[in-house]
């Protein structure tokens, strides 16, 4: 199916075709892989096509998932990184000594981590908000300050940011919005269509789905910000490989349908232990007892398979990492298999306790990250462990 007849088409179908052309020589239905590093070119400075001189500027397989995940989020360009901390690290990058970043303080660990101790090297400076509170946005703003990034939901405490809310306050201030969308996937949740200029995500989580890649990608509303980040991965040289972009285009094929299992597991899932006496606290925005659940459903289409579950105690989180049979104890998420982590020791371990506890992450916080197996199975599972 060529590009030229994609327009109008529903999700489930652009993320079936969705960069994916009949290979001209052969017929492939399939993008092939193209592993290679460089390119002939048929005279000296004159690479076929104006770009395929070497692997990192350019590659046919890349290419095809770039068109994918603009289709899919609906923006103009798409760029892929090997991994989604090299995505937001190319977003930043794009900024200059002296500018200023007003973050959400409850992000990926992995993602603070690199703003407090790699890029503030560099002159940049962050704050951290509680992006739900849009005053709070509001209040951190400086003259300065050129990007505004935010998770939603958060990573693990399920936090929402108002989307358009948050791109009329960096837009109004002359600052950009960039939105990990990690948690939700396109599927669920397109924030360029409600005002941000940036989509990111780690594709090596729902996007892929089968925790065999690690990738990252980026949309972009406009096209000039992608001339700007193709430029900053080909001299940071942060490509992912061409095996791992096929494998992603093969993930995609089925996103929509595994999405929606996602987001069934997670529901069912999260009412259950919302009622359950072992638990303290479920965080879920697709719970009616979820602060921000108008919020979601206004803002996001499904609710995701992510779920974060207090149990009160360090021992019991351990006890239950332990002792369950269907979820296995694991870092990531999104991939077909269900997943369970202790996010204070494991992906936030990097984070200063105190800010930890700031935010709620508890030692007797786990986080699921529910797959698609049958819902029965996932449900019993939980139910031994936490009945013992």
């Amino acid at each position: 199916m060529s590009e030229r007849s994609l327009g109008g088409l529903r999700f489930g179908t652009l993320a079936v075709h969705a960069g994916v052309s009949p290979e001209p020589t052969t017929g492939a239905i399939m993008t092939p892989i193209f592993q290679t590093s460089t390119y002939v070119q048929p005279a000296v400075g004159e690479p076929l096509q104006g770009s395929y001189d070497y692997g990192r500027t350019a590659n046919p397989t890349r290419e095809a998932l770039e068109a994918s995940i603009a289709a899919l989020e609906n923006g103009s360009r798409g760029i892929a990184f090997s991994s989604g901390l090299a995505a937001i690290e190319a977003i930043v990058k794009r900024l200059s000594a002296g500018d200023h970043v007003v973050s959400e303080e409850n992000t990926y660990g992995g993602t603070t981590r690199m703003f407090n101790h790699v890029l503030s090297r560099f002159g940049i400076e962050f704050s951290y908000v509680d992006t739900r509170d849009s005053g709070a946005i509001a209040q951190a703003l400086r003259p300065n300050t050129k990007l505004v990034h935010v998770e939603t939901p958060t990573n693990p405490m399920m936090r929402l940011c108002d989307l358009r809310e948050a791109a009329d306050l960096a837009h109004d201030a002359g600052a950009l919005l960039s939105v990990d969308n990690t948690f939700a996937s396109p599927c669920n949740q397109r924030p360029l269509e409600i005002g941000a200029d940036f989509v990111v995500h780690s594709s090596t989580k729902y996007i892929n789905g089968h925790s065999d890649v690690i990738g990252g990608l980026v949309a972009v509303r406009e096209e000039e910000l992608a001339e700007e980040l193709f430029f900053i991965r080909k001299s940071s040289g942060a490509v992912p490989g061409p095996m791992d972009c096929w494998l992603t285009l093969r993930g995609i094929k089925t996103l929509h349908l595994r999405i929606l299992r996602h987001n069934e597991n997670g529901l069912a899932v999260a009412r259950y232990l919302e009622d359950h006496p072992a638990v303290d606290r479920v965080l879920y925005p697709g719970l009616e007892s979820h602060p921000q659940h108008e919020l979601a459903a206004r803002q996001m289409t499904g609710f995701t398979g992510m779920v974060s579950v207090d149990v009160g105690t360090l021992e019991r989180a351990k006890t239950m990492t332990e002792q369950l049979r269907v979820f296995a104890l694991a870092e990531s998420l999104g991939g077909v298999e269900s997943l369970i982590s202790v996010p204070a020791l494991m992906t936030h371990a990097s984070v200063p306790q105190d800010r930890r506890e700031a935010m709620g992450i508890t030692p007797g916080l786990v986080r699921l990250s529910l797959g698609i197996e049958d819902q029965t199975d996932l449900l019993e599972d939980l139910e031994r462990v936490l009945a013992g």
